[in-house]
């Protein structure tokens, strides 16, 4: 009696256990990442809503992903975690003449923070 008991208290411990652990055993990994992060700011040193943002790699003429400033002027782009140079180029013409491109550059999965400022001409 006390044997299958035994066995019985094993075999759902095992299903328990099996279950807390299958989601993680099915979900993909993530790949890993870089994250693009900046700010739009004005002439007047505060955030710019609504300014779109391309990004694209160095050695490319398309521009494979874009974001839009939120109220706080940030903007956040995912891009794979490789050694590459990228073009971040905001969506926008500033007295008439489009604003310079800025050179962003990561290495590995990394965060880097930068600035775009319209500034008076």
């Amino acid at each position: 009696m006390g044997t299958r008991r035994g066995v019985a208290a094993a075999t759902a411990s095992l299903l328990l256990w099996l279950c807390a652990c299958a989601p993680a055993l099915a979900a993909p990994k993530e790949q890993p990442y870089a994250l693009i992060f900046g700010t739009v700011w004005g002439p007047d040193s505060r955030p710019v809503y609504g300014v779109r943002v391309k990004l694209r790699r160095a050695s490319e003429k398309k521009f494979r992903w874009e974001a839009m400033s939120d109220h706080r002027g940030e903007f956040g782009i995912r891009v794979p975690a490789e050694k590459q140079d990228y073009v971040l180029v905001p969506d926008v013409k500033w007295h008439g003449k489009p604003v310079p491109e800025t050179p962003v550059h990561i290495e590995y999965d990394e965060r880097v923070d930068l600035g775009i400022h319209l500034d008076r001409e």
